[in-house]
């Protein structure tokens, strides 16, 4: 295996990290599947940070864009996504609070008017119980989901 320079490994990070937004953790990963651990990551990390080429407040307000748009997440699951990563609980707040809330009832009602139509159900409590459970699973939060659905 070639032994790269510190020089090498920062331009092979920053190309990374340019490529498209990542937060620390998944940097810190990347450079340890590269076989760099302790001062050396540390200091490739801040160089990062420092040149901005690692933002977490940019990262945190892409990823939310970005799970509600293209996977239809709930705050729920985007705010648990985050944290996993070990993102400050400010920054995931104020990402989530970019998300219109007019937007974001009428996503859920889209994703419920298809759903309701693969499933079956006798009664009907039994469908809204089916209805909930799976927007639940989306990660949306039990005011809004009891909102949506009794709109449908």
């Amino acid at each position: 295996m070639k032994e790269y320079s510190f020089d090498e490994l920062l331009h092979k990070a920053a190309s990374y990290c340019s490529i498209s937004e990542h937060c620390i953790s998944e940097v810190e990963l990347k450079l340890k599947a590269w076989g760099i651990e302790g001062d050396k990551s540390t200091q490739i990390i801040d160089r990062l940070l420092e040149d901005d080429f690692i933002n977490e407040k940019r990262y945190c307000v892409a990823f939310v864009k970005d799970k509600f748009r293209f996977n239809k997440w709930g705050k729920i699951k985007i705010s648990y996504s985050l944290k996993q990563k070990g993102l400050d609980n400010a920054l995931i707040n104020n990402a989530l609070a970019n998300i219109d809330e007019g937007e974001y009832e009428e996503m859920l009602a889209e994703l419920l008017k298809a759903k309701v139509k693969t499933i079956k159900w006798e009664y009907e409590y039994e469908k809204m119980g089916k209805l909930f459970q799976f927007a639940q699973s989306r990660g949306f939060e039990s005011a809004v989901i009891d909102k949506v659905v009794r709109t449908l």
